[in-house]
């Protein structure tokens, strides 16, 4: 049976740092099969980790999440190890972990990962990459040890918390938060159809999405072929949550949109 470790961070392809990460994974588990979920979250961005490893989580083999976004790393923090029942995640108790454990089900045990047996000694405090999790992923993986031999349980209430903002559903009007721009400009919300549905907004009509102080007037469709090229469009995407897109364009430079900016949505 291949086991897989689903590696996430923000330490982009420039350095070698994801390399170091996977060559202590294959010294460590040589039969241990990385599957590199991005590398491109911003650095430090907690928020943007999260969401990222939120939105692909369904989409992985089980197996174990290494996640590495960690602008706390060398203080206080805890490294922490979460079982569920898709397989263990792995990474730093700032909330990154939080959301996309939560969306499998929750946690049904906790630890904390101070075993010095399962770190590699360094004279440095800034690459728990290399030197806590990607050691503890790759020995948990790979079976040669388990979540008790991590360290002293972690109470669920002590785990940090990630918090993100729900939308305002009035009837006619959602005001909405751009959670993610991708790369070519989508805007995707925090907003849901079943949102859309109670608010009465959608279906065959237009919306009107201000932005700032300027309103759009935009069709609600399912395709990006369902507009000429060049024009606005809102739609449901790949993750399920409403999205704005200009076809063949960028709608977060249309809009001038930024993430985590205020979008209003109106039947």
């Amino acid at each position: 049976m291949t086991r897989f470790i689903n590696f996430l961070s923000d330490f982009g392809r420039d350095d070698e740092f994801v390399g170091v990460v996977h060559g202590v994974v294959a010294r460590l588990a040589p039969d241990v099969t990385v599957l590199d979920v991005t590398h491109s979250v911003r650095p430090g961005d907690v928020r943007a980790g999260a969401l990222a490893l939120t939105r692909a989580i369904q989409y992985l083999p089980e197996g174990v999440v290494l996640a590495v976004v960690d602008p706390g790393v060398g203080t206080g923090r805890r490294a922490i190890a979460a079982r569920t029942q898709v397989g263990i995640f792995v990474g730093p108790d700032n909330g990154l972990l939080s959301p996309a454990v939560a969306m499998v089900g929750g946690a049904d045990r906790i630890v904390s990962i101070e075993n010095p047996e399962m770190r590699i000694p360094s004279a440095g405090e800034t690459f728990h990459g290399r030197d806590v999790f990607g050691p503890a992923a790759a020995l948990l993986a790979s079976g040669e040890a388990v979540l008790e031999d991590c360290g002293p349980d972690v109470p669920p209430d002590e785990v940090t918390p990630l918090l993100l903002p729900l939308p305002e559903v009035e009837p006619a009007r959602i005001t909405a938060t751009a959670w993610w721009i991708d790369r070519f400009g989508n805007a995707q919300t925090n907003v849901s159809p079943e949102d859309m549905a109670l608010a009465g907004i959608g279906g065959e009509n237009t919306v009107t999405v201000r932005v700032g102080a300027t309103d759009h007037e935009v069709p609600w469709v399912t395709a990006y072929g369902e507009v000429e090229e060049g024009d606005l469009l809102l739609h449901v995407d790949g993750s399920g949550l409403i999205a704005l897109a200009v076809r063949g364009g960028n709608a977060a430079e249309v809009l001038r949109l930024s993430e985590g900016q205020k979008v209003t949505l109106q039947g």
